[in-house]
């Protein structure tokens, strides 16, 4: 549905859970923020297209938000109906908008050696069956502007949740489209249940870009996995994001009171029920988060990083 002038949000199915791509229109071109995962595009972006009778051919540019293979799922499947699109990506994103198999080792294995968890074999394989990449064609620092016609949009970087996560900037109609740059305090599912924790990654990232967002007080924003947010509901979302990493932080701290030394899982484990109410099999995926802050709890000399037996563990300082 369009709900600014030139700005389209398009909502597919993702399981449980949806992804809203978004298309941004003006006289002289259309970019589209995100492309979902594979079936999205035949399912839902194409159909979107039909009905609005805009042409795949209009497209000039194709912006991956993240390297997240929900995000960048469909490029291959566009590609193919949008020859005329560039297709861009945040620069430390690049290889694994690319790559899937490096982004399913680099980016959802990264705890595997040294904090034993990993995706199950069948999230892993259904990564790859809804996973269509293409080379991108320029890489992204934050600053550019597309022109088209009628407004420009600025490219903003925003890490946190990836090193190389981008926003856009509408200025003319004061609207922010932040992907995951800010995930609230938990993942809804499409009925607004909890779905797992939310997953930034490098807590001092994450919450530099959620100040540099507020700074913009945008009347409207946009998510890539949460309902739109508007007025109130803008500072209202960014504040309750900044607030949860810092519950985080105070969680974590009166589980290590005790002065035990606990890997990182037997720590989410005693953590969970204090951060939130997901079903069993999303808790440990508290694992992205708090090990953004138990980084940077080790930075401030509050939290001592150590090892037993090749796993990671954690222990406060003295």
């Amino acid at each position: 549905m369009q709900i600014r002038p030139g700005v389209h949000r398009i909502v597919a199915p993702l399981g449980e859970r949806f992804i809203a791509m978004y298309l941004l229109t003006g006289p002289e071109g259309a970019l589209l923020f995100d492309t979902g995962v594979a079936d999205s595009v035949p399912g839902t972006l194409l159909p979107y297209f039909d009905e609005i009778g805009f042409d795949p051919a209009e497209l000039r540019w194709v912006i991956s938000s993240h390297c997240d293979f929900d995000h960048t799922g469909g490029n291959a499947a566009l590609r193919a109906v949008a020859s005329n699109a560039e297709f861009l990506a945040g620069r430390a994103d690049v290889p694994m908008t690319e790559d899937v198999e490096l982004l399913i080792s680099g980016r959802y294995g990264e705890f595997a050696a040294r904090d034993r968890f990993d995706d199950p074999p069948e999230t892993t394989a259904e990564v790859r069956r809804s996973t269509g990449l293409v080379a991108v064609g320029r890489a992204l620092d934050g600053g550019e502007v597309f022109d088209l016609g009628d407004r420009t949009i600025e490219v903003l970087a925003v890490p946190g949740h990836s090193p190389g996560h981008l926003a856009l900037w509408d200025a003319t109609n004061r609207t922010a489209l932040i992907s995951d740059a800010v995930l609230g305090e938990t993942v809804p599912t499409a009925d607004g249940r909890a779905a797992f924790p939310p997953t930034y990654r490098d807590t001092v990232a994450y919450v530099d870009s959620i100040r540099r967002l507020h700074a913009l007080e945008a009347d409207l924003l946009l998510t890539a996995h949460y309902p739109v947010y508007d007025g109130d509901g803008v500072e209202a979302f960014l504040d309750e994001s900044l607030a949860y990493t810092e519950l985080v932080d105070r969680v974590i701290e009166e589980v290590l009171a005790s002065g035990e030394e606990l890997a990182s899982l037997e720590l989410i484990r005693r953590a969970a029920p204090s951060l939130g109410p997901w079903p069993d099999a999303a808790v440990e995926y508290l694992i992205f988060p708090m090990t953004g802050n138990l980084e940077r709890l080790v930075d401030q000399a509050r939290v001592i990083e150590g090892e037993r037996d090749g796993v990671r563990t954690w222990r406060r300082a003295a």
